[in-house]
């Protein structure tokens, strides 16, 4: 396969499927530029390597066609000041003016296409419409993780008309060199710490991950269906009664095939889901009932805290409480700033999923884990075992 580190670019015109869905302010100015940033070093790579770049992203969800506040050409300004470079903007994704500016493109130039969202061709993978898109360039190269996921026409069907000419940028390289590493490479002892509210959105990561890791971490609004597995009285916490069983099974595989499930054994539980609510901490099978458990006791944040703290290999994915209200961000901050110690003594930690990485960053610990991953539904499913089009697209 191509390799963006020692292929030729000088002449070539590249068209990158970028992940620019950043959110915008009521005045249009981006308020976190995480993904552009991430997308600098490979726009960079092309255009020292004398190439030219035509940059192609959605943006939001536009329902029925062009929206002023879904337009991409909000993002030049910020775009102009990253790259030091006037960049150039087409008011559509296909047709005369696009591929005008396209051709017109000079080697170190860089375009912005319309939002691909614009068209409902788009997200149905339309190869006629993939075409178009395909005939502006020379070289197709995908760097959008956070879409790898979706059989869409700028993600996967665009690839089958560059056979030979065809990359992963930067960031999608080292999305899938970090979750092979924690996967595939990992160094004993694995913990995999999941929180999160629900545990229908994590089933088949659990049962992923339960032949491959030595500790398994449960924290967030999920642990109460596993609480419950467990004969535990929750009160008015949140559970999924259809998958009480489901709990109780991955309980057995765990001690099947001997690994370390750990499930909370306090909680601070409130009165009511309020930042202002009383509170108080009790056991975690003991809730009484009107109350709701919000966040993991401090004896977990202990238990979890040793476990992390004694791991080589640390994958994180939800968080542990309602850390949004700051009366419930204990244990979430707790577990961010264990993971980020044990990096510090030499675990390799990958961070996914979005309440997750809006935590790492919320408490400024970005730089202090090995990777945060930009893809929260394409990271999942990558674990879950599932073939990603957008990255079969390139590697076939």
């Amino acid at each position: 396969m191509k390799n963006i580190d020692t292929y030729d670019f000088s002449g070539k015109k590249v068209i990158v499927r970028v992940d620019f869905n950043v959110p915008l302010n009521d005045k249009f100015e981006i308020t976190d530029d995480t993904r552009i940033r991430a997308a600098i070093p490979t726009i960079q790579k092309i255009r020292e390597g004398g190439g030219a770049v035509i940059l192609m992203s959605h943006l939001g969800r536009p329902k029925e066609g062009p929206e002023e506040k879904f337009s991409l050409k909000h993002l030049i300004p910020d775009l102009n000041d990253k790259l030091g470079t006037e960049v150039q903007f087409a008011d559509d994704c296909i047709g005369e003016q696009a591929k005008q500016k396209a051709d017109a493109l000079q080697p170190g130039q860089v375009l912005v296409l319309e939002n691909l969202r614009f068209y409902k061709e788009e997200t149905k993978g339309d190869e006629a419409f993939a075409k178009k898109l395909a005939e502006l360039a020379d070289v197709y190269m995908n760097d959008a993780f956070g879409t790898a996921h979706r059989a869409h026409a700028s993600t996967a069907i665009i690839a089958q008309f560059f056979p030979e000419e065809k990359l992963f940028g930067y960031v999608m390289g080292n999305e899938l060199k970090s979750i092979n590493k924690v996967l595939k490479e990992g160094e004993k002892p694995f913990t995999a710490v999941l929180g999160g509210a629900k545990v229908s959105g994590k089933i088949e990561i659990i049962k992923h991950l339960l032949d491959k890791v030595d500790n398994l971490i449960i924290g967030g609004g999920m642990m109460f269906t596993f609480i419950k597995a467990m004969g535990g009285k929750i009160g008015n916490s949140l559970v999924e009664e259809d998958l009480i069983e489901t709990a109780r099974e991955a309980i057995e595989k765990a001690d099947e095939l001997g690994v370390s499930l750990y499930i909370p054994t306090d909680t601070i539980a409130a009165d009511k889901f309020d930042n202002e609510a009383e509170t108080k901490t009790c056991k975690a099978g003991e809730i009484p009932e009107g109350w709701m458990g919000l966040d993991i006791g401090p004896e977990t944040i202990k238990n979890f805290n040793d476990v992390i703290e004694n791991s080589a290999t640390i994958l994180w994915n939800g968080p542990m409480g309602v850390f949004e209200l700051e009366s419930f961000a204990k244990g979430t901050i707790a577990i961010a700033h264990a993971i980020a110690n044990s990096t510090e003594k030499g675990a390799f930690s990958l961070v996914g999923g979005g309440d997750s990485v809006a935590a790492v960053n919320k408490y400024k610990l970005k730089d202090k884990v090995s990777y945060v991953s930009t893809g929260g539904g394409a990271m999942l499913e990558f674990i879950e075992g599932k073939q990603l089009p957008g990255v079969l697209a390139v590697q076939e």
